[in-house]
């Protein structure tokens, strides 16, 4: 197999687990939250931490490494301004995912805590649900954005 496929291949692979595992974390957060019940909120939290760990985390290191590799192997500079744009979005979404996921190990550890003292979700883990969201947001919102820049490749200019 040609390195190029293989390395595109990775690149799309990475992306489309950042992706999916983004959307489908959201969704079975907001759903387990939706329930206002503490246990199905710890099992779900429990799950989505381990989930981030497992897919999340190597998708964040596979993705740069095969992405400087592709790039250079297709011959474009790295300098190209929606290179430089992607790079630049995928930090920020970095810096947005990392809170999320101490965020989220908190909101579980609150749920396990609420579940064992037979009591409601406390007013902090609702606190924290909504830095939760308003983080999780600009992240799934930027990293959207990195595989349109990726697909279109449009010709940007960073002066």
């Amino acid at each position: 197999m040609d390195i190029f496929y293989l390395l595109r291949w990775l690149h799309v692979i990475g992306a489309t687990v950042l992706l999916g595992t983004g959307a489908g974390i959201a969704f079975f957060m907001l759903a387990a939250h939706r329930s206002g019940n503490a246990q199905v909120v710890a099992h779900t939290a429990s799950v989505v931490v381990v989930a981030d760990y497992l897919f999340t985390a190597s998708a964040i290191v596979l993705q740069p490494v095969t992405g400087v590799l592709l790039a250079l192997q297709m011959g474009w500079p790295l300098g190209q301004g929606w290179l430089l744009a992607s790079i630049g979005l995928y930090v920020l979404t970095g810096v947005f995912w990392l809170p999320v996921v101490r965020i989220q190990i908190q909101m579980r550890d609150l749920a396990r805590s609420a579940v064992a003292a037979n009591q409601p979700l406390p007013a902090s883990y609702q606190r924290l649900f909504r830095s939760w969201v308003s983080l999780g947001i600009p992240a799934f919102l930027a990293v959207l954005l990195i595989l349109w820049l990726m697909v279109a490749r449009p010709s940007l200019a960073f002066i």
